[in-house]
């Protein structure tokens, strides 16, 4: 019980998380120790513990001191720039906090803080604004007020500061982090985070260096630098990395985390030489952003309940299909994280592990540890697992050992290199599983593509042109059958982009009695369609994808690019 534990000020909060069941004793006990080492407040260990969010923290607190909450995250919340100039940057940075409204009247400056009761944030405040003026602090999670500093402050401007200093500095040493160089490349990383992108492209040419973001799955070129920037920056990297500066002739592979908004933010390094030197690519992985909830990926309610389904057996094999990023690991993590309970024990083989989930068991596959994934599904199997995680299925022994995994009563979920969901089964045919072991342990396949989502604020809408409808698979001519499409625009909330963020395209298939028996009859795709047609909610990628273009979520363009020309819609049960 609490009354165990020393009293100091972690217990009071201790008590409130306590009280509100979103802690146990254990875990308080855990967090106590940690305080005693490392002085932090206790909720911030908490959420570093992963036992809460910073959102629960938030509430808990709110709850507890009877104050006012804000929601910080996207576009929430937006602060004047008169009330701005209250905070000067450096402080707000120092002490993590946002001004958010001056009230003239009363003198009175809410401020939102992580902590409403650190004195000295307080006391700094009130230094800087004068006695006259009331302060009236607001609870916030502590990214989100990191995110909002930067994003109200304007964190751009630095990069464009360091690219000014470099004009005057001096080569700089591989190791000397004060430098402009180094600088730069940390600000980039931020920079690259901050802006939502999922790899950064550091290209050498001729006589510049091109770095490319990848946002939305698209490469966009941000900055052009002078070569001769490059080596240092590329030492830089590869320091950070733990690669061999020294080895500039092989590819090489590293990771690096770094702190961007208060939370870890992991980067896998890759380098190849080329001919105009180290090409090096960098795949961001924001844990922030790895794991979705179920119902908060994308699928219509049809389909969420046929995916419910597959994972309601106690045993069977669910694939996940389509090529790299298509959004494969967000939804495999969804599932078992729909799954994770104190009740299961879930264990994953990954290449490598991208975001580290509690209570789960997670082992990345290594050449140098002699662990590939048939082998490695044969060690999981002695864990007693309850449902096991396959990266990938690649070649028959894998395809084999997570089928024997299915049939001995464990869920196995695995990704695999298919183009729809009803060619993954002739995959797994051609991988040697016989039909009828397959048709018995086969419980559902979802193949997803990403496509980017329209800008709603500067999305227009045009009459659909011949081509258009030829594209999408419609009977047309001009825009003789009135139908109107949306397409991509340019304004500041989307950077002239026209898309803002990215939506998935899902072909969802959930085996049953009747697929079941074509598969071990071996029935063609054709056939396995028709049958799948005949399912309530199923649709296939093209469907899905022309759905969202007739519905304006995205452009036919955009489909275009990600799917490719699609065939007409089905008819009386004739499979597109």
């Amino acid at each position: 019980m609490l009354s165990s534990f020393p009293v100091n000020s972690g217990t009071l909060i201790g008590q409130t998380l306590l009280t509100a069941g979103l802690i146990g004793d254990d875990q308080l006990r855990i967090a106590l120790h940690e305080q005693t080492r490392k002085h932090h407040p206790l909720g911030r260990l908490c959420v570093d513990l992963g036992f809460i969010t910073e959102t629960m923290l938030r509430d808990a607190l709110s709850k507890r001191l009877g104050r006012q909450t804000v929601e910080l995250s996207g576009n929430a919340t937006m602060t004047d720039p008169a009330t701005l100039a209250l905070v000067p940057e450096d402080l707000a940075r120092r002490h993590t906090v946002l001004p958010l409204s001056f009230d003239e009247a009363a003198t009175t400056l809410t401020v939102a803080m992580a902590d409403p009761q650190n004195l000295v944030a307080l006391d700094a405040l009130a230094a800087h604004c004068g006695t006259e003026v009331r302060l009236r602090p607001a609870l916030a999670a502590e990214s989100e007020i990191r995110d909002a500093i930067d994003r109200h402050y304007g964190y751009r401007l630095a990069i464009d500061d360091i690219l000014q200093q470099l004009e005057t500095s001096s080569a700089p040493a591989a190791n000397e982090t004060g430098h402009p160089l180094t600088r730069l490349v940390d600000a980039l990383l931020v920079d690259a985070v901050k802006t939502g992108a999922s790899d950064i492209h550091f290209e050498p040419e001729g006589g510049f260096l091109r770095i490319r973001y990848r946002i939305d799955g698209i490469l966009q070129q941000v900055r052009a630098l002078h070569l001769n920037h490059w080596p240092a920056m590329a030492v830089r990297i590869k320091v950070m990395a733990g690669l061999n500066i020294a080895e500039t002739r092989a590819p090489q592979d590293g990771r690096v985390t770094i702190t961007v908004a208060g939370r870890p933010v992991d980067f896998r390094v890759s380098s190849m030489p080329t001919l105009h030197g180290e090409n090096i690519v960098l795949r961001i992985l924001d844990y922030r952003r790895g794991i979705v909830p179920l119902n908060k990926i994308g699928f219509d309610p049809a389909r969420l309940a046929a995916i419910e389904r597959m994972l309601a057996y106690p045993e069977g094999l669910v694939l996940v299909t389509g090529p790299t990023g298509s959004g494969k690991t967000t939804t495999l993590y969804a599932m078992l994280d729909h799954l994770d309970s104190d009740a299961v024990n879930i264990m994953t083989l990954e290449d490598p592990v991208e975001y580290p989930m509690a209570r789960v068991r997670q082992t990345a596959v290594s050449e140098a540890a002699k662990i590939g994934f048939a082998t490695g599904i044969r060690a999981l199997l002695r864990q007693d697992p309850d449902i096991l995680l396959v990266g990938e299925i690649r070649d028959s022994e894998t395809a084999e050992m997570a089928i024997r995994a299915a049939m001995t009563g464990h869920r196995v979920f695995a990704t695999l290199h298919t183009n729809s969901a009803i060619g993954s089964i002739a995959r797994l045919l051609d991988l040697g599983i016989r039909p009828a072991l397959l048709s018995d342990n086969l419980r559902g396949v979802i193949a997803q593509r990403l496509v980017r989502r329209l800008c709603p604020d500067c999305r227009h809408l045009t009459p659909a042109s011949a081509d258009e409808c030829l594209h999408l698979g419609l009977p047309g001519e001009g825009n003789d059958n009135g139908l109107i499409l949306a397409h991509a625009g340019g304004c500041p909330n989307c950077a002239g982009r026209g898309y803002r963020g990215r939506l998935p395209v899902f072909e969802v298939l959930n085996m049953d009695k009747a697929l079941d028996e074509l598969v071990a009859t071996g029935a063609s795709p054709a056939e396995i369609a028709r049958a799948a047609r005949t399912q309530k909610g199923y649709l296939a990628l093209g469907d899905d994808g022309r759905q969202k273009a007739l519905e304006g979520s995205t452009s036919p363009e955009e489909l275009l690019r990600v799917l490719g020309p699609l065939a007409p819609p089905a008819q009386n049960g004739q499979a597109s």
